[in-house]
């Protein structure tokens, strides 16, 4: 598959919101798609981009997900034996005339090497983040709690309209990314709007039981290890109402462990008492980048320091990636912007 070079994500370039009517009428284009979503994903991003596959080719495409990281084992039931990966060498080599569609990615930087290949060929963004830097025209509502809320309305839209069905796979996906993105629905995004769609799925008859053991309560040994090395190098800042757990490299390849073992991390400085802001801290490998997971148990506002680090999200969760000469540094670094969380 060759692809063109893709835009610079500094490039100025305009894009607009697009109407949920929009939406409908190009996914019911019958194409050959790759539905791409962010590196590191979670369960937002691979049941929202799984879901959209099953949409795509109800409606006569093509469709294949793509990522720049292979889904976490505990991840693998939402891909329904579909794919056996999402790795971009994976992609089959008969697509042609390619359509793509981004799900849940807020900002260019969450496609990780996708955006070399395919930034300046994405044909639509969906997402639900409010806080991003748009490579494409939109379909955004930060209203919702969940991409798979969006996905959700594109489903029944289409069912109602007896374009699809409704099946057992499509339901499990939208109600993983929805049970996901709100933390069981414990979260402040939570709406009326998100339990009614919650109702609905659950009216289908899917095992909500196992799909929420597999989110989360189902963990490998090596995210046990993760879990446990990150309660013993928990710091705290700020009066304790700052919490900071990090993993670098040297800690990851001493403990055995791969990027997908350390996506909950964040959750562990969050459940400390009195922490109003929680980060995570993750080196991917030697160089001096690092991953952050930030979230907001109060009304202050991590998307907002995540947007000065080119990253996104919501106003209580997000993530961005920054560099810095070592962990030390890449911890003064976040702590600057954090202002307003009194010493």
């Amino acid at each position: 598959m060759t692809t063109r070079k893709a835009k610079s994500m500094t490039e100025s370039v305009q894009y607009s919101q697009i109407s949920f009517d929009t939406v409908l009428e190009s996914l019911c284009e019958a194409r050959d798609t790759l539905v791409l979503f962010h590196r590191a994903p979670d369960a937002d991003a691979v049941g929202s981009a799984f879901a959209m596959r099953m949409v795509l080719e109800s409606l006569g495409s093509r469709a294949y997900c793509v990522c720049q990281d292979e889904i976490p084992l505990r991840l693998r039931f939402l891909m329904h034996g579909m794919q056996e990966s999402v790795l971009p060498e994976s992609i089959p080599g008969d697509l042609q005339d390619v359509r793509v569609i981004s799900v849940d990615t807020a900002s260019p930087s969450q496609l990780g090497t996708l955006f070399a290949s395919y930034g300046d060929r994405v044909d639509l963004m969906i997402d639900h983040h409010g806080v991003g830097e748009p490579y494409a025209n939109y379909y955004v509502r930060p209203d919702a709690a969940a991409t798979g809320e969006i996905m959700f309305d594109i489903v029944k839209q289409l069912a109602t309209e007896e374009k699809l069905q409704i099946t057992p796979a499509l339901c499990t996906n939208l109600y993983a990314a929805i049970s996901a993105d709100t933390g069981g629905f414990r979260y402040s995004n939570v709406t009326p709007e998100t339990h009614l769609r919650a109702a609905e799925l659950l009216e289908s008859g899917i095992d909500t039981a196992r799909i929420n053991h597999l989110l989360f309560s189902s963990r490998t040994m090596e995210e046990l290890r993760a879990q446990a090395a990150a309660i013993s190098n928990l710091q705290t800042h700020r009066e304790g109402k700052v919490a900071i757990v990090t993993c670098p490299y040297a800690l990851k390849v001493a403990l055995g462990l791969r990027d997908e073992h350390l996506d909950g991390l964040v959750e562990t400085a969050r459940s400390l008492m009195g922490v109003e802001v929680a980060l995570s801290i993750r080196q991917p490998n030697a160089e001096g980048i690092f991953r952050v997971s930030m979230r907001s148990a109060s009304d202050f506002d991590v998307s907002a320091v995540c947007a000065k680090f080119g990253g996104g999200g919501h106003k209580k969760a997000a993530g961005c990636t920054l560099v810095a000469a070592d962990m030390d540094d890449a911890i003064q670094k976040l702590l600057a912007e954090l202002q307003l969380i009194a010493d």
